[in-house]
């Protein structure tokens, strides 16, 4: 199985990357049920991790880097708990926006930790520095948690979190904190995935099912979108659910979760093999080998292997103990770090026809990059098979892909783009294979579309005026 957000394109920022990793969990063992669940995440962010936990008050740990890195011998105490691991997409990289964020209010400590990103976050903080409020980060999260909390104060829990949804705007999955109380809280589209579990230890709620698979845990259902769930260590119910017509992300599928995860209901590895089997249906193509860019591209190709009935193989090894460059300075010294991570198979790819599948193309440079050594080491011909649509605008739900002109898409035909990346030939899934792949219709589809399940504000746009 493949595992999701490759380091090859993290790194060189030739993916998309996401804004974060949730977890929440009350019951024994909090603080170590949530680092397991964390390191089960790390791939939906590795900018920072933290932790809060409360035991009568709160303890906080925060840092820069993976979950290894911030926690070596720390141990927080507490029943109950809440984690992120952190990618920006809104505020600036840097130890004041990594979460979680936990605010002490006239009701005790409140602490969000969020996935996603709030479209209205720069109007709503303008409203509430009128009012008085000062912010430490420039994080979105921390104007969503003052809203709320600041409604929270004057309504209580139900109907304070239940306004503050109707001011908040965009994407959210969160796990929150409110002194020895848990809630899970998904936002009415339910962009991003928040699912809950159980194991001998406790209740857990996480971003993907992976992790409570990690602490030995059982699903026990998707937060619904529009839901707020209460968790005590007795058990859980649901407070309230705001129905809406529902969005869900779908490079979650494509892309983000692990391939091991169920997202409402969808085994993330059976929709990428699914992508595969359209590819081949809807883009065949004569060929001697199946080869998947490592490691965001096997499942997808797999399908395309089975039903083209042309073998698959690992023609392309990833060096997974390289340093991490997405820290490095410039995109000239991050391209020249792509030669450190990645090489051939030779007996896979001399005098052979390639058919090379991953599951997007978004800027095309490592794209570019990959062909280029396929060909120097002998492949005859490279067919390059993409499990997403072209990706033409940008996304404003919690994707790092806010800048249009970086699309190797944007204003370009597919023949244009496969002249620009040096392929023989190109096929993308069409989006309605892409829908039938996923086996839903309801998908927020705007970074293929340029159609948004919900109104932008045009200070969510960058350079507004």
């Amino acid at each position: 199985m493949d595992s999701p957000h490759p380091e090859l394109d993290i790194t060189t920022g030739q993916k998309p990357s996401e804004e974060c990793a949730v977890v929440g969990y009350i019951g024994n063992n909090a603080f170590t049920n949530i680092i397991f669940s964390l390191r089960a995440l790390q791939h939906r962010g590795q900018e920072s991790s933290g932790i809060a936990t409360f035991d009568g008050k709160i303890h906080i740990k925060k840092g820069m880097g993976l979950v290894s890195e911030v926690f070596r011998d720390e141990f927080l105490d507490g029943r109950i708990g809440i984690g992120h691991n952190r990618y920006s997409t809104a505020g600036s990289k840097g130890i004041e926006n990594a979460g979680p964020f936990v605010i002490s209010s006239s009701i005790g400590y409140i602490g969000v930790s969020h996935n996603g990103e709030i479209t209205n976050a720069h109007d709503l903080r303008e409203r509430l520095k009128e009012k008085g409020y000062i912010f430490y980060s420039s994080s979105d999260t921390e104007v969503m948690l003052t809203e709320m909390v600041s409604e929270i104060n004057k309504y209580g829990i139900r109907d304070g979190i239940k306004k503050a949804m109707l001011e908040i705007k965009g994407a959210y999955a969160l796990a929150i904190l409110i002194n020895d109380t848990l809630y899970a809280l998904r936002d009415p589209f339910g962009f991003r995935p928040l699912i809950m579990g159980k194991n001998n230890d406790g209740y857990i709620v996480a971003s993907e099912s992976a992790a409570i698979d990690t602490v030995s845990g059982k699903v026990i259902r998707d937060i619904k979108p529009g839901e707020l769930v209460e968790i005590k260590e007795t058990g859980y119910r649901s407070i309230f659910t705001i129905e809406h017509q529902k969005s869900h992300c779908m490079f979650e599928y494509v892309y983000f979760a692990r391939p091991d995860s169920i997202i409402d209901k969808k085994e993330v590895f059976d929709v990428r093999y699914n992508i595969g089997v359209k590819l081949a249906m809807e883009h065949p193509v004569n060929a001697d080998v199946v080869v998947p860019v490592p490691d965001s591209g096997r499942s997808q190709a797999l399908g395309y292997s089975v039903y083209s009935k042309i073998p698959y193989s690992e023609g392309l090894i990833k060096n997974r103990y390289s340093d991490r460059t997405f820290i490095l300075p410039d995109q000239k010294s991050r391209y020249e770090a792509i030669k450190i991570k990645l090489n051939t198979i030779k007996s896979v790819i001399n005098e052979k026809k390639i058919v090379l599948v991953d599951d997007s193309i978004v800027r095309g440079n490592t794209m570019r990059y990959i062909i280029g050594i396929l060909r120097k080491d002998g492949a005859t011909e490279v067919h390059v098979r993409v499990g997403s649509p072209p990706i033409v605008a940008p996304c404003y739900f919690g994707v790092d892909m806010k800048t249009k002109n970086d699309f190797i898409a944007n204003g370009k035909t597919v023949e244009e783009i496969r002249k620009e990346i040096g392929a023989d030939s190109l096929g993308y899934v069409s989006i309605e294979g892409l829908k039938e792949s996923i086996g839903m219709n309801e998908l927020c589809l705007g970074c293929l579309t340029g159609k948004y399940p919900d109104d932008i504000p045009q200070s969510a746009k960058p350079n507004y005026t």
